[in-house]
């Protein structure tokens, strides 16, 4: 039997640091309880996720055990990864569509959405890039490069289309600059061709079902059997669900299939519905926890790239967390964005497992 103390030495020679990998089992934990108890309609899927997890966990110990200085000292690995999610998502473009989006590469009977590894790609890319340019941030030319590299996935992305990835691309690329120690007037230009180009992708490159999913977040009783009717059942899962929950299994919404999509999209409803309010506000401060730890290991570390990388891993999943909290309490429009460990999905689980043993690696080589 192991003791507190040799456990302990086991998990470090693991690689895993102890509270990033707490948090993970934790969170998994609340996400697969949240599956299993929606019911048989999604059984197939809670021994899917369980086995996503098992995988991520090797994933995550692998990766901690890769040298990230690979990435922070050779530019052309940091462009062979950026350039493998370019080819994937560019053959997304060509595969078939499900409900009308091209999201995905199917492999047998899995699928492959190559957007979750495009936005730790793209987090790689920038810590890399801003890192070296740092000092010469203020000029133009290294924001419309940084610009460049991240808008030709973001491009890739929003024609299959898939708004709210895009929309995370560009918090992480906005956050990592505001890192690297851009110019306010720069800032405020940035911001100026957001705005354009938002309203050029209304006119241009959303598909109706995407603008009739903006527009129904305000009034979802405008159209109560449409675009609405999963913004509705949202709030009324949480609803029932109150500060305690109605117990395992027991979520009506979910289990009897009122609730859309209650395993991806609306995870949180059915975790809300079954846990009840405290589960959400636990699941959030583990999700806080995590993401502090995530700071204080590149932050403790003399390199900017560590640094950059840590602020960027922490976008990505607090955009995740944000959006689709968002959507689930009816406040923003439904993009598919997935909760982080909460929500079914393999590729969303590798693409932050990834990012998770990266940083973790970044921690042992502080340590060692």
């Amino acid at each position: 039997m192991l003791r507190p103390k040799s456990f302990r030495n086991f998990i470090d020679r693991l690689g895993f640091d102890r509270v990033i990998l707490l948090s993970f089992i934790l969170l998994n934990t609340l996400g697969l309880l949240t599956l299993w108890g929606i019911g048989d309609a999604v059984r197939p899927f809670f021994f899917r996720q369980l086995w996503f997890v098992l995988i991520g966990l090797v994933v995550m110990a692998l990766a901690a055990h890769f040298d990230y200085r690979i990435f922070k000292n050779y530019s052309r690995a940091t462009l062979l990864v950026y350039l493998a999610a370019l080819v994937l998502l560019a053959v997304t473009l060509f595969s078939g569509s499900v409900r009308g989006i091209s999201a995905w590469i199917s492999i047998g009977s899995l699928r492959l959405e190559p957007s979750e590894f495009a936005k730790l790609a793209v987090v790689i890319l920038l810590a890399k890039y801003f890192s070296i340019k740092h000092v010469e941030i203020y000029r133009v030319h290294h924001l419309i490069a940084s610009g460049f590299y991240v808008g030709l996935p973001a491009l890739l992305i929003l024609m299959q289309p898939d708004l709210g990835s895009a929309i995370v691309l560009g918090a992480i690329w906005l956050a990592m600059l505001l890192a690297a120690g851009i110019k306010r007037k720069h800032l405020l230009v940035m911001l100026i061709l957001g705005l354009v180009m938002a309203v050029a992708a209304w006119f241009y490159l959303l598909a109706p079902y995407q603008k009739g999913r903006i527009s129904s977040f305000v009034n979802p009783y405008l159209d109560p059997k449409g675009e609405g009717y999963s913004i509705i059942q949202a709030k009324v899962a949480l609803g029932s669900g109150g500060w305690w929950g109605n117990g395992l299994g027991q979520g009506t919404q979910a289990r009897f299939g009122f609730l859309p999509e209650a395993h991806t999209d609306f995870a949180v409803a059915a975790l809300g519905e079954q846990f009840g309010w405290a589960g959400l506000v636990a699941t959030l401060g583990i999700l806080f926890v995590m993401l502090r730890r995530i700071g204080q290991i590149g932050f403790r570390m003399g390199n900017n790239f560590a640094k950059l990388f840590a602020i960027g891993l922490m976008t990505f999943i607090f955009c995740h967390i944000l959006i689709n909290a968002g959507m689930n309490l009816g406040v923003m429009p439904i993009t598919g964005i997935p909760f982080p460990f909460i929500s079914y999905g393999g590729s969303f689980m590798l693409a932050l497992t990834l990012g998770l043993g990266l940083i973790q690696s970044i921690g042992r080589t502080a340590r060692g």
